[in-house]
């Protein structure tokens, strides 16, 4: 899979499976990171997934000022690194300021821009210089089309796809506003991203309910699979789904989070439904 040739210690690049970004939606520890990737990598390993972890050094983005917000910057990153060195595995973690760029790509292998922030020159622009792959996440005001703005910002900045060795930008659609408190998505922007970059599905902020009056976003979980289907069957390039041992007691998102119980069973369904699109 050229599209994943910059990412290291990547594995099962030519099993022709869709990739996956996984994890919990904030570190909240060394043993939870160490113990959910543990579980993720069992399962990818088995079915042949090119699989990267997922974990948010901090969460800057929060509906109320006393939301959890993160362990500490450096405590986290240093988290990250040490699953990435355990497992020998890429990590991805988003950041909210340009400062946060360099200081974050010491430590992991892909920089994620929030979908709220997307539009930030400075901060895409600082992610791209670090020669990192850079995922930027569709704001969820934002159409399709708008993200090859985005994705050529990226290319602007110095890391360009064209070259075979380069790093790369990825798109992730994490849903549209669907008036006030809920997200839709809109399966006929798949395509369309996939002309500018390589496309992920961000499964579970998809089925976010934000702007809750008690100040605590809500979700849909029991969609989870629904949606995922529905992105294999698209032409998906990868998928994003966060998940924990513990959803109703995760520090962050909870609400929408997959249970790490139920992954091997929804990530099996959808190798194989990988494998029946993939002979149309």
């Amino acid at each position: 899979m050229n599209i994943l040739i910059a990412i290291p210690k990547l594995k099962h690049t030519d099993s022709n499976n869709f990739f996956l970004l996984c994890g919990p939606c904030a570190i909240e520890g060394e043993d939870m990171a160490l113990r959910i990737a543990e579980r993720v990598i069992s399962i990818t390993d088995k079915l042949k997934i090119p699989y990267v972890f997922k974990g948010s050094f901090k969460k800057a983005n929060r509906s109320r000022i006393d939301s959890f917000t993160g362990i500490g910057n450096e405590k986290a990153l240093k988290i990250l690194r040490r699953v990435s060195e355990t497992f020998d595995v890429p990590t991805v973690t988003d950041i909210h300021e340009a400062s946060d760029a360099s200081m974050a790509a010491e430590f992991v292998d892909v920089l994620q821009i929030p979908a709220f922030l997307v539009r930030q020159t400075d901060l895409v622009v600082a992610a791209a210089k670090t020669g990192k792959v850079v995922n930027l996440k569709k704001g969820q005001f934002m159409s399709p089309e708008a993200m090859k703005h985005a994705v050529q910002k990226v290319k602007d900045a110095g890391n360009d796809t064209s070259t075979a060795l380069s790093n790369q930008a990825w798109i992730t659609d994490r849903g549209t506003m669907f008036g006030y408190q809920d997200m839709i998505v809109d399966f006929r922007g798949i395509p369309t991203m996939r002309q500018y970059a390589p496309t992920v599905l961000d499964v579970t902020h998809s089925l976010q309910q934000p702007n809750q009056t008690i100040g605590v976003t809500g979700g849909r979980p029991d969609m989870i699979e629904t949606i995922a289907r529905a992105g294999i069957v698209n032409n998906v390039d990868g998928l994003f789904i966060e998940t924990h041992y513990d959803p109703s007691n995760a520090k962050s998102d909870g609400a929408n989070m997959l249970h790490l119980d139920n992954l091997e069973g929804l990530l099996t369904n959808l190798v194989a439904i990988r494998k029946l699109v993939s002979t149309f």
